[in-house]
């Protein structure tokens, strides 16, 4: 098992180019299945996550290949309507698969997926909503044995929640439906939008991705196409943290200023200096954080409930006490005690996080438990005194594509070792 070395100290300053979204390139990839022919997606981050999405994919039959930043998939090959045990433990995402496959397929049996242990991820709301469009649902020993006779149909789909991942089953068991489909209280992010960019480019027809309500009309056929995934906001918060907590600066390009729009403030707020450029940000700082009074995870366009580890370690080195509050899920601060083995002050009731900053962290033995947390484990080791040992960093790898290499580039002094 491989773990970072982390030499603490080194001011991050310099400029990165930001990789193509985790969040994304998986209901994309996912996607590739109800489309005909090869796709060409490019920005497509690598990533241990995409890897997993990618042998899925060459499991049901699409022949795939990378060629640098780029993946193409030819889903016209597909043969099995069936994904192993063994891949769905791999992500929680896995379950993105059920609505792509049963739309193609008729059929898809798939096991409840894994992934990273923050929380429960109920993936009722997809298959109730998915039972409103016709899919019949036999659960069988940790099974779920999906049948749609006859293609799904369109109907009217009020999600309790908005779920990203419920929006975007829906949006994939849609396209390809008889008549149209109405998700009411549909996720907001932006990784939906690109989902509906892409496929809408294939031959969908699918109206107001990224608003409250989504239409979509079926279609008969989708065609292959080629698409760029969008830049990750969660990545892009990651550096920008970096520079913040080792009082440097850093200019991210090929970025959207619009899907950072609920993280930038708190970083003005913490005193650095942000400008904000058509696709880059570049954020300075001479001196530690201030304290964030409050902050709230909430569904999209509020602050991301995986922005909440990165500016938590940012806060444990404020100048002052912050509060979070995790709306999302329930279990979404493991990262706290590793924290606290480097010497912040964080106490943990429920789903409140009070972070007493302090002036200096310092060096220690500690494990990534997910992979949001382990990032802010890697923040805090460089902004630490002495040498970190950061284990389990293949949680770190499921989002992050070679982050030692982006960080060694800024100036930090980390290094992967066996």
């Amino acid at each position: 098992m491989q773990k970072y070395l982390i030499q603490g100290g080194s001011r991050i300053s310099g400029e990165v180019r930001v990789q193509g979204a985790k969040n994304s390139s998986l209901p994309v990839l996912a996607a590739t299945v109800v489309c005909s022919g090869e796709s060409v997606l490019h920005n497509c981050p690598d990533l241990l996550d995409t890897e997993y999405a990618v042998k899925i994919l060459e499991y049901l039959g699409c022949q795939c290949r990378r060629e640098g930043g780029s993946v193409i998939v030819d889903s016209s090959t597909v043969s099995r309507w069936e994904v192993p045990d063994r891949l769905m433990r791999e992500m929680r995402s896995s379950i993105i698969f059920l609505g792509a496959i049963a739309s193609r397929c008729g059929r898809c049996r798939l096991s409840y997926p894994g992934g990273c242990e923050i929380g429960q991820r109920p993936i009722d709301l997809h298959l109730l909503a998915l039972q409103q469009m016709g899919m019949q649902i036999t659960e069988d020993h940790g099974y779920l044995d999906c049948r749609v006779d006859g293609g799904f149909k369109g109907a009217n789909v009020v999600l309790s929640f908005p779920s990203v991942g419920a929006t975007e089953n829906v949006i994939l068991a849609a396209v390809l439906a008889k008549g149209t489909t109405v998700i009411t209280n549909a996720a907001r992010e932006p990784e939906i939008a690109d989902l509906a960019d892409y496929l809408n480019r294939c031959g969908a027809r699918i109206f107001g991705a990224g608003e409250g309500t989504i239409r979509v009309e079926g279609v008969e056929k989708l065609s292959a196409c080629e698409h760029t995934i969008i830049p990750d906001r969660i990545v892009a918060t990651t550096y920008l943290t970096a520079a913040a907590m080792t009082s440097g600066s850093v200019r991210l390009t090929g970025v959207d200023c619009r899907h950072l729009s609920s993280i930038l403030p708190l970083f003005e707020e913490a005193g650095c200096e942000v400008r904000r450029l058509p696709n880059e940000v570049i954020l300075e700082t001479s001196r530690r954080p201030l304290p964030i009074g409050l902050i709230r995870t909430m569904p999209y366009p509020g602050f991301p409930t995986d922005a909440q580890a990165p500016l938590m370690a940012m806060m444990t080195m404020a100048r002052g006490t912050s509060v979070f509050v995790e709306n999302i899920f329930e279990n979404r601060y493991k990262h706290a005690a590793e924290l606290q083995r480097m010497g912040a002050h964080i106490k943990v009731e429920g789903r409140v996080a009070i972070v007493e900053g302090i002036q200096r962290l310092h060096s220690a033995e500690v494990a990534a438990t997910d992979l949001r947390g382990g990032a802010a484990l890697v923040l805090a080791a460089l902004a630490a005194e002495g040498t970190t040992e950061v284990g389990r960093i293949h949680y770190i790898d499921r989002g992050y594509d070679r982050l030692e290499q982006q960080l060694t580039a800024l100036g930090a002094h980390i290094k992967r070792l066996d």
